[in-house]
């Protein structure tokens, strides 16, 4: 399967945070014949392992979190109207008129309403409203909503995606599934023999809303020698500050930061350097916006390496990145995975 498609194939599975394992069956069927285990805990983590068949080999983790934005139902009205409340950071500035999922016995399509600015007051006009007062439009009446659809029911962004030029996509759910394609499709080509250690990916659960319970129960559980997190980075635009973006097609990004190794993290950019993976370098002080903030004080504590895929418009229904970084993040995780050198530091420890 190529990049392309395991990255569409995978972010297009419902996952928003809270129903992670909504596809799980659909997931581990598919993936599990290139694994050589699988395993879904309490909090909807999902684990999968390749052995590389020596004894007391080093434990290598990889973490990319799976779940996804979207919204809870919190009330359904008159003429089909749904409101929500928001899971996870969905931006609201552009979710007017926007197409949705609502994930209830069946699975309907509604439209997030929007007010005709001939129909909005002079003081309204410019304003934006919260996401509590916004309406979803089903086109069904009140009474056969709520034969489908109940209050806590899941709404996400309907799986849409759009080609660009210069090897761009568009689309949902990319933030975090995108990283987690990359390295499913790494580990798979991998002859078991290559492998420095017995590699854990966690596709992890709850990070959009709280980045501790996913990833500590998981990372608990394995207990590796080392990890690296892999997580979608905030892609530059115009009208972005240089010092806080990373630049799409110029490559991956890895996370120089208080939080994270620093050995592993100048033994990880040297591994890129060696094997031609175009990096830049993001400077976070005291906090790296994901797991690896929570992941490296489980237990006595873990090395952690954070890499990033530049993405735009994050947290929205378009989200966008190049194919060409997410080729890059693909050869990170395997030659990270395969580098005896890193394996004979950390796996001591």
């Amino acid at each position: 399967m190529k990049l392309e498609e395991m990255i569409v194939k995978m972010a297009s599975m419902m996952s928003i945070t809270g129903h992670e394992d909504r596809q799980s069956d659909e997931l581990s069927a598919w993936l599990s014949p290139y694994f050589d285990g699988y395993e879904k805990d309490a909090m909807k983590n999902q684990m999968f392992v390749r052995y590389c068949g020596r004894p007391n080999a080093p434990k290598i983790l990889i973490d990319a979190h799976f779940d996804e934005i979207g919204m809870y139902v919190t009330e359904i009205k008159e003429g089909g109207f749904l409101t929500v409340l928001n899971v996870g950071g969905v931006d609201t500035r552009i979710l007017q008129a926007s197409d949705v999922v609502i994930y209830g016995k069946e699975t309907l399509q509604g439209i997030v309403a929007s007010t005709p600015p001939h129909l909005s007051s002079p003081d309204d006009r410019g304003k934006l409203k919260k996401i509590t007062e916004l309406l979803i439009d089903t086109g069904y009446s009140k009474e056969k909503l709520e034969e489908i659809v109940s209050i806590g029911t899941p709404v996400g962004f309907f799986p849409k995606y759009t080609k660009l030029m210069n090897g761009r996509i568009a689309g949902k759910g990319f933030d975090d599934k995108a990283c987690a394609a990359c390295a499913v499709l790494a580990l798979m080509k991998l002859p078991k023999e290559k492998l420095a250690g017995d590699v854990y990916l966690l596709l992890s659960a709850h990070e959009e809303t709280d980045r501790q319970g996913g990833v500590v129960c998981g990372g608990y559980h394995i207990t590796p020698d080392y990890a690296m997190v892999i997580d979608v980075n905030l892609g530059r635009s115009p009208d972005a500050p240089a010092s806080e973006t990373v630049e799409l097609g110029k490559g991956i990004s890895i996370t120089l930061s208080a939080v994270t190794d620093r050995r592993l993290t100048a033994m990880t950019l040297a591994l890129a350097e060696e094997k031609e993976i175009k990096v830049q370098k993001s400077v976070w002080a005291t906090s790296t916006g994901t797991n690896a903030t929570s992941l490296g004080l489980v237990k006595g504590g873990i090395s952690v390496v954070d890499v990033g895929l530049p993405l735009r418009s994050m947290h929205t229904y378009n989200e966008l990145l190049d194919l060409a970084d997410a080729e890059e993040l693909e050869k990170m995780v395997s030659e990270f995975v395969c580098s005896t050198e890193i394996a004979e530091v950390f796996g001591n420890d």
